[in-house]
């Protein structure tokens, strides 16, 4: 409590002392507390048997300073003259505090009684008890059975010690038999052990018991009854004799036994039940039971309690004219009897007081006044106990103060509660609110609760909760208020948890723990292995988000426990490594169940390393034949470890063994002993036996050798037999060795024959072979195919039939024909030009074939060979034949030149294979609207003669579609497109896009892409003016993000970009705003949604024209004409005054000069534009330098126009190479008109201005 609570009056409090029940070691000295508080602080005194205990009487007897604590030092006295009973008695102004009933009793060892212990005599088979019955002790002693060695005896079900420290024996046995049994007691405040005298046993057998049903030796009889007292320990206990040894077993008749406070001792013979409750009343049965019956006990437990609190009384602060009441509630069995006292005195001894009520277990105080504070005791007891509690009241009159301290800052996780504490001391006890912020309501609902000490709880924190708080603790003398803060921060979460990982020794694991925490709180990332500290070892490497184990080693398998931590909250995940390697190799491999073509071989399999084995490999070495070379032999499943081996004979086997896991192969395991097996005939023939000529007079007889374990022997031999098939001969045979071919000479050509080939050695022959039918040698064909004819089927292909060549001038196997063939030249051409001869090859015994592909209205000639495996037959006579005319290929180009407003020009060149006499050509054309519709087609037929034609009548800046095919007598060709637009009126204003005008000024300009993919189509491009390009193309895609993408050419700048509808079919896009007299590189294309590009044309290069001028009209300009009217002002007077100069004899000519040039002031104003009439000059009217010229030779503009051209000399204007005007806007240099002030004319308006620029 805050110290300035701890300042106010308050009565005396019990704090600390010493239990009730004392029991004192006589060695050392008493020290017996009693502690209490109170301002002022309370004074002490004690009570000894119910009189005053003067301590300062007692030298022996010293009371702490500020404390009612005594020591009493025992030091040459008998502690038994400080027992008794104590009570201590704290007391100031306000009242008084007394403490329990301290019984101060000397703990005690005594002595065993000497006794003279008689041997026992017992016989085989019977029961006995060997009683202890120690010395009483206090407290009781410890109770164990040894013998002189001081080794505890042994005990089971059938000896054991009872509660009361006897030990019994079901049955004694003859090993019973010994003259140590020695009960011993320790005594613990002591520390002392006492022992009783050896008791000695000797188990005769001369009149051995015989077996019966069990009886009970404690507790004697069918049933007993006990007592425990609640929250105590309930010890029941059944020792039965019997023989065979009963066993002994429990249960309640009324219930369940209360399995999580109860343990069965001492073999089953006890049972305890701890923190005894009154279920726990009832009625209990033991049964004993052998072979030949059982008994019963029953214990009858009845539950009794000493005096218990269900409520105490609590101290009470009241203000003056307040009610308070004090509650002293108990329970026992039997019932307490309550019992009240104010300070320390009975309320029926104690000053009548009529503001004070007792009833019972209660205590009323009404309208209580200043100065009436007291500590009131109620003592509840039974004959098995009692309770004390004191409680004060304190009268006060104190305004509101709160302790909790202020500006305090609480941080707690989002949805978590929040508590903010209002601790506050007033008298009468003040009231709390709480507002939030700046708010005036009272926090007083969902989600916020108050609690009666004033805390404000936010069950479940958001961070909308996050702010200032007050709390106001009010009552009738005042108030007083606290601030406090809140932070709700965000939960740490472990987002990215580790997995469960399964590595191969010596790899590399890597767990993964991403966390995600309130930015305002600092978080500690900790590792754990197996709840406990990583290893220290440098392969361990923790990182932001990661744990890094490097070389993995078995020690490294666990779990592994990634642990964020901040100031308020943490989050943990795991994850299991597990370590897994090749597995070890079998061990102890045997040989058993020896035969002559088998054995049985056992092995013992490794460790598998967290990986189970999947099969097992046997390995064999034949040291006889290929010593040192390992063979495959068999596999066995991994839950196996013995296989069956075949043998082939003549062998000297050693054998090994591989397991297989998940991981790979283990090591081999060490070789078995050698097995040996006996030389037998061969059981198999050579394979792959043929017989195949390799000349036209020879026969090659060829076969796969047999290994040296297929020998089965030593002395192997092959015995090669052969024979003609289909002639009455008997076999002609050889014996060779060491090879794997014969050849017999001497053989017809292709003939087919029978060979066979047996293997043999020294122990016999193999099986008989079988036959196998092969072929002498082949000669090349000795004619050619007759009678050939074709027969053409169009003009591109032609059937061609031949009679097949016998069989006996085939002279080998026939593989087929092969046809020739070849264009001499096309009929059109009367000098041959022979292409490159075809072949054609048809397998098998064909006799006719079909020849694709030839080319229509040619000439071609053939031949046919027949084919064998020795090569080709001589070709059949050369046979000609002719293609008929075919439809023609596509003209070979299409051009439009002159594209004029309503006409245009189309060129074309005929095809390049004309498959026939060409008849004409047929031109198809349509226009195209702004929404890519197909206008009506018009159509246009010319002869084969004619490869240009204009077209008149077109509408303007209308885009036109042509369509333009080739043809003979057989048809018409393929059709070839193009696409032109034609220029626009004078007068034509620019349209909506997606529709763009070519300008009269320039001609337009089409570049045929093609393109990259198959996405765009027909892709043009033309200037519009001198700042605009237009661009067309024909788009099929499905993609709708089409842009137009340029750039200044040889720039390093971004592509500028612009957006189209990417609809499918012709579009066409105007781009704006470029710079006169500049290439750009200009393409279209298609991007994703990520902004990647899927498909694009080719790029153009599309060059604009230097601009006429652009810049301002001076003439228009307002104080430009303000200026000249100033100028031809001045000027008008210097011709006056040189007028009268000359009219006085001056030497100025002025009157010729003004017949030549009238005078400006009278020149008119052209009204539409504001310009000088005829101020320019005349002789030049050329095209600015840098500026396109149509092909006509004239610059058309509209009137509106104006060019600085026309108020000098044209020629001398310069463009840069970006397209500005460069120099000085003077009129033409006839001579150096600034050589002097002297002139042979009077200085026209125009050169006077331009004198002034």
């Amino acid at each position: 409590m805050c110290c300035g609570v701890m300042e106010l009056p308050q009565p005396p409090t019990i704090t600390h002392q010493s239990p009730k029940d004392f029991i004192i070691d006589p060695r050392e000295n008493i020290l017996i507390y009693c502690e209490a508080k109170g301002k002022p602080h309370p004074s002490f005194s004690w009570t000894r048997n119910g009189t005053h205990f003067d301590v300062e009487k007692d030298s022996k007897v010293l009371m702490k300073p500020s404390s009612g604590t005594l020591v009493i030092d025992i030091s040459g006295e008998k502690a038994e003259a400080y027992e008794g009973i104590y009570q201590c008695t704290a007391r100031n102004e306000h009242g008084t505090a007394v403490s329990n009933n301290i019984i101060i009793r000397q703990s005690r060892s005594p002595l065993w009684s000497k006794e003279r212990k008689e041997a026992i005599m017992v016989q085989v088979g019977v029961s006995l008890v060997l009683q202890c019955r120690p010395p009483a002790g206090l407290p009781p002693p410890i109770i164990f059975w040894m013998d002189n060695n001081f080794q505890r005896l042994p005990q089971n079900t059938r000896v054991s010690q009872a509660l009361n420290g006897d030990l019994y024996f079901s049955n004694v046995l003859l090993d019973d038999t010994r003259n140590d049994y020695i009960c011993y007691a320790r005594f613990p405040h002591t520390q002392t052990i006492q022992q009783k005298q050896p008791i000695t046993v000797k188990v005769l057998d001369n009149s051995p018991s015989g077996e019966r049903r069990p009886s009970f030796m404690a507790p004697l009889g069918r049933s007993s009854t006990q007592m425990a007292l609640r929250g105590g320990v309930l010890e029941l206990e059944c020792i039965a004799e019997g023989l065979p040894t009963p066993e002994v077993s429990w249960y309640k008749e009324s219930g369940d036994l209360p399995s999580s406070r109860m343990s069965f001792h001492n073999f089953q013979k006890t049972l305890k039940i701890a923190d005894v409750m009154e279920a726990d009343a009832g009625d209990y049965r033991c049964t004993a039971k052998n072979s030949l019956g059982s008994a019963h006990h029953t214990i009858k437990v009845n539950v009794k309690a000493a005096p218990f609190w269900i409520s105490a009384p609590r101290n009470l602060i009241l203000a003056p004219k307040e009610t308070g009441i004090l509650t002293c509630r108990v329970s026992g069995d039997p019932k307490p009897q309550i019992v009240w006292s104010v300070n320390g005195v009975p309320v029926e001894d104690s000053p009548k007081d009529m503001s004070r009520k007792v009833e019972d277990d209660t205590v009323i105080l009404s309208d209580v006044q200043t100065g009436s504070s007291a500590v009131y005791q109620c003592n509840a007891s039974n004959e098995f106990g009692y309770l004390l509690a004191n409680a004060f009241v304190n009268v006060l009159a104190e305004a509101p103060r709160v302790l909790t301290p202020p500006n305090n800052v609480y941080q707690v996780i989002t949805n978590n509660p929040a508590f903010l504490d209002c601790a506050s001391f007033g008298s009468p006890i003040p009231t709390i609110t709480w507002f939030k912020d700046s708010q005036t309501s009272i926090l007083n609902k969902d989600p916020y609760v108050i609690h009666n000490n004033g805390t404000l709880e936010i069950n479940v924190a958001q961070s909308l909760n996050s702010g200032k708080y007050t709390c106001i603790a009010s009552n009738n003398l005042g108030t007083k208020e606290n601030h406090v803060y809140l932070e709700v921060k965000e939960p740490t979460r472990i987002l990215a948890q580790p997995e469960y990982m399964v590595v191969q020794r010596n790899r590399k694991a890597v767990f993964e723990c991403k966390v995600k925490h309130d930015p305002t709180l600092i978080p500690t990332m900790n590792w754990l292995k197996d709840n406990g500290e990583l290893p220290d070892d440098e392969r361990f490497l923790v990182d932001t988000d990661s744990l890094t184990i490097n070389d993995v080693t078995e020690e490294d398998e666990g779990t592994y426990t990634c642990v964020m931590n901040t100031t308020l909250d943490q989050d943990s995940a795991s994850a299991m490594l597990t370590v897994v390697e090749e597995p070890d190799p079998p061990t102890d491999l045997e040989l058993t169940d020896q035969r002559e073509r088998s054995v049985q071989l056992t092995w013992i399999p490794g460790d598998e390393h967290n990986s189970p084995t999947q099969k097992f490999l046997v390995q064999y070495e034949d040291l006889l034949h290929q010593a040192g070379v390992w063979h495959n032999l068999t596999e066995e499943e991994g839950t196996k470890t013995t296989a069956h081996l075949d043998l082939s004979p003549y062998a000297y086997y050693s054998f090994r063994v591989l397991a297989l896991n998940h991981v790979g192969y283990s090591q081999p395991s060490q070789p078995s002993r050698q097995y040996r097996t006996n030389p037998a005939a061969p059981d198999v023939n050579p394979t792959d036996v043929q017989g195949v000529g390799t000349e036209h007079n020879n026969l090659v007889i060829s076969w796969k050798e047999l290994t040296g374990l297929q020998s089965n022997g030593p002395g192997l031999q092959y015995k090669v037999n052969w024979r003609q098939k289909d002639v009455e001969e008997d076999w002609s045979s050889e014996t060779v060795a060491n090879a794997s071919k014969y050849v017999v000479s001497g053989t017809p050509t292709f003939v087919p024959y029978e060979v066979k080939v047996q293997a043999v050695n020294e122990y016999g022959n193999g099986p008989a072979p079988e036959a196998v039918v092969g072929y002498s040698g082949e000669d090349v064909p000795m004619s050619a195919p007759e009678s050939v004819q074709v027969l053409v089927q169009n003009g591109t292909l032609a059937e061609v039939h031949w009679e097949p060549v016998l069989t006996s001038m085939v002279r080998g196997r026939l593989q087929g024909y092969k046809v020739s063939y070849w264009r001499e030249r096309s009929l059109h051409q009367a000098e041959a030009q022979q292409e490159e001869q075809q072949v054609l090859a048809f397998s098998g015994n064909r006799t006719d074939g079909r020849l694709p592909g030839l080319k229509p209205y040619s000439l071609y000639t053939l031949n046919i060979r027949v084919v064998n495996g020795k090569g080709e037959g001589p070709p059949s006579p050369n046979h000609n034949f002719e293609t008929p005319e075919g439809v023609p290929g596509p003209p070979s180009f299409l051009r439009i030149k002159n594209t004029n407003m309503d006409s245009l020009t189309l060129e074309w060149g005929p095809p390049q294979d004309n498959n026939g006499r060409l008849t004409g050509y047929t031109l198809k054309y349509q226009p195209v609207n702004n929404s890519n519709e197909l206008g009506p087609v018009e159509e246009m037929t010319f002869p084969a003669n004619e490869t240009t034609i204009t077209l008149a009548d077109l509408k303007y800046s209308t885009r036109y579609k042509f369509y333009f095919n080739a043809k003979t007598i057989k048809g018409s060709g393929p059709t070839i497109t193009e696409e032109a637009i034609t220029i626009m009126d004078e007068g034509y204003t620019e349209p909506h896009l997606p529709i763009s005008p070519i300008t009269q000024s320039l001609r337009p300009q089409f570049h045929k892409v093609h393109p990259i993919g198959s996405a765009f189509t027909n892709v043009n491009s033309s200037v519009v003016g001198e700042e605009g390009a237009v661009i067309s193309w024909e788009y099929f895609g499905p993609d709708k993000n089409v842009y137009v993408e340029y750039i200044v050419e040889n720039s390093k700048e971004d592509w500028t970009k612009e957006f189209v509808n990417g609809s499918s079919g012709s579009q066409t896009y105007l781009i704006k705003g470029l710079k006169p007299g500049t290439s750009y590189r200009v393409r279209v294309v298609v991007k994703d949604h990520s902004e990647a590009t899927i498909h694009s044309t080719e790029e153009l290069v599309i060059t604009l024209p230097a601009m006429k001028s652009n810049q301002v009209d001076l003439a228009t300009q307002g104080w430009f004409i303000g200026l000249m009217c100033a100028i031809a002002l001045l000027i008008l007077v210097l011709l006056i005054i040189c007028f009268i100069k000359r009219n006085k004899g001056g030497k100025y000519p002025v009157k010729e000069k003004e017949d030549a040039h009238q005078d400006p002031e009278i020149q008119p104003m052209k009204d539409d534009d504001g310009t000088f009439g005829e101020y320019s000059d005349t002789e030049d009217h050329k095209p600015l330098k840098g500026s396109r010229t149509p092909s006509n030779g004239t610059v058309k503009r509209d009137d509106s126009d104006d060019s600085l051209v026309d108020y000098g000399e044209g020629g001398d204007g310069q463009f840069n190479e970006d397209g500005s005007f460069i120099g000085q806007y003077s009129g033409k240099k006839e001579k150096d008109t600034h050589e002097g002030n002297e002139s042979s004319e009077a200085p026209s308006p125009v050169n006077a201005m331009n004198s002034f620029v």
